[in-house]
C-alpha cells in the first residue's frame, strides 16, 4: 500500500505542521506515505495517476467510522497498483470537476473544517486505521 495525500497550500502554522509530520512519521513505519502541497486547484489534475484509488475529501461524501475507514483502505488498497490518493482542497474546497473524476468522497465531519485542520484530521485517521488493522493500542475503542 502507499499512501500520497495531495493538498492545496503550505501548513505553514508551525504547530499544526509539526502534528502533520508526527502522523506522517508515525504513518512512515508501516506504509510508504508522501505529501505533495499544490500551490493552486489546478494542480489536482496531475495527480490522476493510472492504477491510482482517488480519495477527495468532501463534506458531501460518504461519512464513515475509523473502523469502516480502516477497512476501505484494505479494499482500495487491493485496487490496481495499491497506490491510493487522497485530495484536500484549499478554502474554497476542491473543483467540482476534481469531485467529478475521484472514485470515492469522503467526509471527515458533517461540519465545516479549516483545511489546514483537515489535512492534520486526515493523516491521524489515516494513523488510526492503520494502527486498527495491525491491532496496535493506539486504536483502543475502535
Amino acid at each position: 500500500m502507499r499512501l500520497l495525500v495531495v493538498a492545496e497550500g503550505k501548513l505553514r502554522d508551525r504547530g499544526l505542521r509539526e502534528v502533520a509530520d508526527d502522523y506522517l512519521r508515525r504513518i512512515r513505519r508501516h506504509v510508504r506515505c508522501d505529501e505533495l502541497e499544490l500551490r493552486s486547484s489546478e494542480g489536482f489534475g496531475r495527480v490522476f495517476a493510472a492504477g491510482a484509488v482517488i480519495v477527495a475529501l468532501d463534506v458531501g461524501g460518504r461519512s464513515v467510522s475509523s473502523r469502516s475507514f480502516s477497512e476501505l483502505l484494505v479494499t482500495w488498497a487491493s485496487r490496481g497498483r495499491g497506490t491510493i490518493v487522497f485530495l484536500v482542497g484549499g478554502a474554497a474546497g476542491l473543483p467540482s470537476g476534481v469531485l467529478k473524476r475521484a472514485h470515492e468522497r469522503l467526509s471527515l465531519s458533517s461540519m465545516t473544517l479549516p483545511h489546514r485542520l483537515a489535512r492534520v484530521l486526515l493523516l491521524e485517521q489515516l494513523y488510526r486505521a492503520i494502527s486498527i488493522q495491525r491491532r496496535e493500542p493506539y486504536a483502543r475503542g475502535d
